[in-house]
């Protein structure tokens, strides 16, 4: 899905610190917030509830362009401060937040309100022991980084008004100092001996230089303004352009030229490209571990479980391959999808189609399997052309709380002879519906929780659901052939594969070539996913075990499940009890799932 900026993760993280723009001075009475009534809906402790509220309003206030995002615009005219001082800030700030969490006693809470607190602790216990990372001294990434973040800000900035316009030339404005912050902190890694690995720093890089060279004409930030209709727009326009061309280009420039000549040439080689590699790497990997699956599992056992996952999944490739291919082998069948031209699409409009179709094949099944959907509708978007060669096949964003735009499936339309059609359904399905759109728009539209349950991100919950929803598509129907289940299984391998490759590359020191050696022989991905989808396991530690992990967990409950009721369990209420609280740790999904057996069991 997960990702424009991290803070639109987590809701505050290091990364995501105080305003460019100062707070309003105490005296100064606050716009007041547009989810008033939101914000501690459905708690009853008066204390959780002011802690609740306290939080939501700082975390607004300190990542302005997440709140943009959410539809709060009273920070449209700000930038998240991602000075070193202002990362303190933010940490500081989060800590006092968890030490008013912790002295809550749980005791005396309801039920749900015991729940709540136990995800605020957890969540930002599990944030603060990746403070032990420092990833704003050093972490590149091709898919979040200030070309993707500038340029994100007019997909999200309303402008239909001179006020608004005025917001958008101020954030516009903030833009050099974000960018000049950013570099500072590299510059502080570099000195500390922390750095990038070279493959993603080199696509960085790239990215910086199309964007330095590119005509103003075709910055997005500029063309989002092509077409407005109030009064004075050609002015705004014009101001608009000054401030792009002489202050943020040439922030960009240095950029550039900081990355490319003092990043780059010290970068972490191929043989050195895990985060183990540096001076903080074990304790950093092992925190993120924990943030990202929630569990105390161990490399080790990871790794093992990814290749015990993977043994299973080549063996019903190689059955599927021979009957949907007359292949012999599992070599024969991964060779057949990757390198057979007839399997992959001709076009982009081939790509944009099959997606849509898939998406709408779903939206008919769904409620043959859910008994509560959500209201936002989801539509497919190409990614942008900016950010498309160096990013991956897909991704899911949010609809806004406020129903102002649908949820978005972006799909990569780069170089289609590359994308593999057998895979279009399989992918739709993960990002869109069943998976992603339909349980993150479901957990923003439940109005009985605060805003804090309704945005929680537990990654090993929200990717495992989508996973889950693969193999559950197939349950639906909603494949169309042999050859599309073969993508089903492709995935599949593609998710066992991170388990071994995470670890393998973070913890067992595995050179960049190993692991995508180790994929090219499990999964048919084409050479080029497979090579942008290591290059994000380096960058982003720990993220791409939450897949597996969490699709497990919701297979273990819900053959426990099955078992213990017999003919009394519905597929649809143990669907509806996964997702009927918002994103939880798997801690506490199976504490929701018991209780609902409970429940139906005790029911006559």
């Amino acid at each position: 899905m997960p990702l424009p900026l991290r803070v639109a993760l987590v809701l505050v993280t290091a990364c995501a610190s105080a305003p460019s723009a100062p707070p309003p001075a105490p005296h100064e009475a606050p716009a007041p917030s547009p989810w008033t009534d939101d914000v501690a809906a459905g708690i009853d402790d008066p204390a959780l509830a002011a802690l609740l509220a306290d939080h939501w309003e700082d975390a607004m206030r300190r990542a302005p362009e997440w709140a943009t995002q959410l539809g709060d615009h009273r920070y449209d005219d700000r930038l998240g401060d991602r000075s070193e001082a202002g990362i303190a800030a933010a940490r500081a700030a989060r800590d006092r937040f968890l030490a008013r969490a912790e002295a809550i006693p749980a005791a005396g809470l309801s039920p749900s309100d015991r729940v709540t607190r136990d995800l605020f602790v957890q969540r930002f216990q599990a944030e603060r022991a990746t403070d032990v990372c420092a990833f704003e001294t050093w972490s590149l990434s091709a898919r979040s980084n200030l070309v993707t973040a500038f340029n994100h800000v007019p997909q999200v900035q309303p402008l239909g008004t001179p006020a608004e316009g005025a917001a958008y030339l101020a954030r516009v404005e903030a833009m050099p100092a974000q960018a000049d912050a950013t570099l500072a902190n590299l510059r502080r890694g570099l000195e500390a001996g922390l750095v990038a690995n070279a493959e993603t720093a080199r696509r960085v890089v790239a990215m910086m230089e199309t964007q330095v060279a590119q005509p103003l004409e075709e910055w997005p930030l500029l063309t989002a303004v092509a077409e407005l209709d109030w009064d004075q727009d050609r002015r705004f326009a014009a101001e608009l352009r000054a401030r792009l061309e002489t202050q943020l280009r040439p922030a960009l420039a240095r950029a550039h030229v900081f990355l490319r000549d003092e990043v780059l040439p010290v970068a972490r080689p191929e043989d050195r490209t895990g985060v183990g590699a540096l001076p903080n790497g074990a304790a950093c990997y092992l925190a993120q571990i924990r943030d990202h699956t929630g569990t105390e599992l161990t490399p080790e056992a990871l790794h093992a479980i990814g290749r015990e996952e993977m043994a299973r999944i080549d063996a019903e490739t190689a059955a599927l391959g021979a009957r949907a291919l007359g292949t012999d082998s599992l070599e024969a069948t991964l060779a057949r999808l990757r390198d057979d031209p007839a399997l992959r699409f001709q076009d982009r409009e081939g790509i944009l189609a099959s997606a849509n179709a898939a998406v709408d094949a779903a939206r008919a099944v769904l409620p043959q399997a859910f008994g509560r959907l959500p209201r936002a509708p989801v539509e497919v978007v190409p990614i942008p052309e900016y950010e498309a060669p160096f990013t991956t096949i897909a991704y899911y964003r949010p609809p806004p709380p406020d129903g102002s735009r649908p949820g978005e499936y972006f799909i990569n339309l780069h170089a289609p002879e590359t994308r593999p059609r057998y895979t279009a359904q399989v992918l739709a399905f993960h990002e869109a519906i069943p998976g992603h759109h339909l349980q993150i728009a479901l957990a923003t539209e439940q109005g009985a929780l605060p805003l804090f349950r309704r945005h929680f991100r537990d990654n090993a919950y929200v990717e495992g659901w989508a996973l889950y929803t693969e193999r559950l598509a197939d349950e639906l129907g909603l494949y169309g052939s042999d050859l599309d289940r073969l993508g089903m299984l492709a995935f599949d391998a593609w998710r066992a594969g991170r388990l071994v490759v995470d670890t393998g590359l973070h913890h067992l020191g595995w050179s960049r070539s190993e692991a995508i050696a180790y994929l090219t022989a499990h999964a048919p991905l084409t050479a080029s996913n497979i090579t942008n989808e290591v290059d994000r396991y380096i960058s982003w530690p720990g993220q791409a075990l939450g897949y597996k992990v969490g699709q497990r967990a919701i297979l273990a409950l819900r053959e426990e499940a099955r078992a213990a009721l017999g003919e009394r369990f519905s597929l649809a209420d143990f669907h509806d009890v996964v997702l009927g609280s918002g994103p939880v740790t798997l801690a506490v999904l199976r504490d929701q799932v018991e209780a609902w057996v409970a429940r139906v069991s005790s029911s006559e």
